[in-house]
């Protein structure tokens, strides 16, 4: 069975690529995941060069190719990718297996952004004049949304006070804290903005991720933020962070976040390694070697 899936190969169409970003409008993935996987595909093509023939042992290369170039996670999310489009072709007997990563308790301490930096982020971007930016960072940062769904971010609807997304196949409604409903309508009668989205380019256009991230990026010296913690799902592990701090409820956060599964909400509560260290030396000296200190 294993020297038939070896032997096994097909050939690799440029038509085929083409059809793949339909396979995965049709299946209703997110713009920003077919965009993503497109990207993906066409680098697996450029590997393959000139030889568009793959079989397991091609596909196998290209895993190991992908090991030396890239960090783990990224590797599994081009074999994500790899599978999906292995699966439109009908070859789901080719599919790679992702790398195993063992679960870690912590993020990393130089990723993680803090209630005091975010607050930095915001008064930098008023004091630039860049009201609408401080209010897309406190609207990621007091709602948890991401920043692909601030297009639910209507006058309609903050005036209603709950915003209903749609998102990855799923209904969420998401409650607008007062404080916040007030600084977006008046942002909204400031700016003249009557009716639809709030977040718009100077040419009536929704701002999308890269024009928000490019606009983050810029307070970086000023606000005296790492750039390493400055990119909008920051905001939302932030949001996750600090409402699980407070209310210790991992499953009332998952439905605030869209997740399917608690899992995914684990992820978004990990402390740091500072504080994971903290806690194991507390543990240690306290509760282990206690009696021979």
């Amino acid at each position: 069975m294993i020297m038939e899936q070896m032997d096994f190969s097909i050939e690799v169409s440029e038509s085929e690529i083409e059809k793949f970003a339909d396979y995965l409008y049709q299946k209703e993935n997110a713009k920003a995941t077919i965009n993503k996987y497109m990207a993906d595909i066409k680098k697996f093509l450029s590997f393959l060069a000139d030889d568009k023939r793959i079989n397991k042992k091609v596909l196998l290369q290209y895993k190991d190719w992908l090991v030396q170039k890239y960090a783990v996670n990224s590797v599994n999310s081009m074999l994500a990718a790899l599978n999906q489009f292995l699966e439109f072709l009908d070859v789901g007997n080719l599919k790679v297996k992702r790398i195993k990563v063992q679960k870690q308790p912590f993020l990393q301490d130089q990723k993680e952004l803090t209630e005091k930096e975010c607050r930095k982020l915001i008064v930098t971007a008023i004091a630039e004049g860049k009201e609408q930016l401080a209010l897309c960072i406190e609207t990621i940062a007091c709602t948890g949304i991401r920043i692909s769904e601030i297009k639910y971010f209507t006058v309609e609807r903050v005036r209603f006070g709950k915003i209903e997304i749609y998102n990855k196949g799923k209904y969420r409604r998401i409650f607008l804290p007062k404080v916040l409903q007030r600084k977006l309508l008046s942002y909204c009668h400031n700016n003249q903005i009557a009716e639809g989205w709030i977040f718009v380019t100077k040419n009536g256009k929704l701002k999308d991720r890269s024009n928000i991230w490019r606009e983050m990026k810029r307070l970086k010296e000023k606000a005296g933020v790492a750039e390493s913690k400055i990119f909008p799902h920051n905001f939302r592990h932030l949001f996750a962070r600090i409402y699980y701090k407070v209310t210790k409820d991992i499953t009332g956060l998952a439905d605030l976040l869209g997740h399917s599964s608690i899992n995914v909400t684990r992820i978004y509560t990990a402390t740091t390694e500072t504080v994971f260290q903290k806690k194991l030396d507390k543990i240690v000296e306290q509760e282990i070697l206690e009696c021979t200190t």
